[in-house]
């Protein structure tokens, strides 16, 4: 990561998003803010990055899971709950868009300290205003666990809340992540959307070196991909922190369920998954 900024990872998520909406007109997942929010390095790139087809698959899982999380969300929101807790925010833009303001809907943005005043500026460079219903909730992982940045931020432990944490397990360890469910766990009637990678021995020999390729990029700059689950192995550890209702979706699921005609020339098989777990 650059000191100050995102990822080159919550950048190029950032991208795909911004992508989706010109070249497929958010037919999985529309984002208003997608390229506003764009710093002008980032936005150079974007015709360079839709020019490349290999990177289609990417794009629409990118779309897909938002869109998977905002469903989700949805359905926490009409059941009563009014917190949404976005962790490793990022350049996500629900909280720019959030149509459920009006109900009391408040939104906690996690992240480092530097990225979140990287993003706060950004908002500002767009001519953007700051929802009052949106809390930046900064929290130096280093120095502070994520329950006292919340809890310092105002989230009410004692209520429901929704967590959306994407693109984010894959650079965690296995402990990180366990430690992070359980937290959540704790909230009542929690509900979380995720997404996680399968190991590469799970990927048939002809796609193992190109995914271990995609691998090995995140590493040199500085972003390796630490924790890999079986989906038998991910729904044992949802269970045993207390989830009770689990939706696993892999590339086949997601394709059928959001692509539609999109869904052509996408190679289906083992990959990314997004997952919902509720308590």
């Amino acid at each position: 990561m650059r000191y100050g900024q995102p990822s080159q990872t919550a950048r190029g998520a950032a991208a795909f998003r911004a992508i989706h909406q010109k070249l497929e007109g958010g037919a999985i997942f529309k984002d208003s803010f997608a390229s506003r929010i764009l710093d002008q390095e980032t936005a150079a790139t974007l015709g360079e990055i839709a020019a490349n087809g290999s990177l289609r698959p990417w794009r629409l899982f990118i779309a897909a899971r938002s869109r998977f999380s905002e469903d989700t969300m949805a359905d926490c929101i009409a059941c009563g709950v009014r917190q949404v807790v976005v962790l490793g925010a990022g350049l996500d833009t629900f909280s720019l868009r959030n149509p459920y303001a009006d109900l009391g809907v408040r939104t906690f943005e996690v992240d480092y300290p530097s990225t979140q005043n990287w993003k706060r500026n950004r908002i500002r460079a767009a001519g953007l205003i700051e929802p009052p219903s949106t809390v930046f909730a900064p929290v130096d992982f280093e120095r502070e666990s994520l329950a006292e940045g919340l809890t310092r931020a105002g989230l009410k432990l004692d209520e429901p809340a929704f967590f959306q944490w994407l693109g984010v397990v894959p650079y965690l360890t296995k402990a990180a992540v366990s430690s992070t469910l359980k937290f959540i766990s704790a909230v009542p009637k929690a509900a979380v959307v995720f997404d996680y990678a399968e190991p590469f021995q799970n990927y048939p020999a002809e796609r193992r070196a190109s995914v271990m390729a995609t691998a090995e990029r995140a590493a040199s700059r500085g972003e390796p991909w630490l924790s890999f689950f079986d989906p038998i192995e991910l729904t044992q550890m949802l269970r045993s922190e207390g989830f009770n209702l689990i939706e696993d979706l892999g590339l086949l699921e997601i394709a059928d369920r959001f692509y539609g005609v999109l869904k052509r020339d996408i190679v289906l098989g083992p990959g990314p998954h997004i997952v919902r777990a509720h308590r």
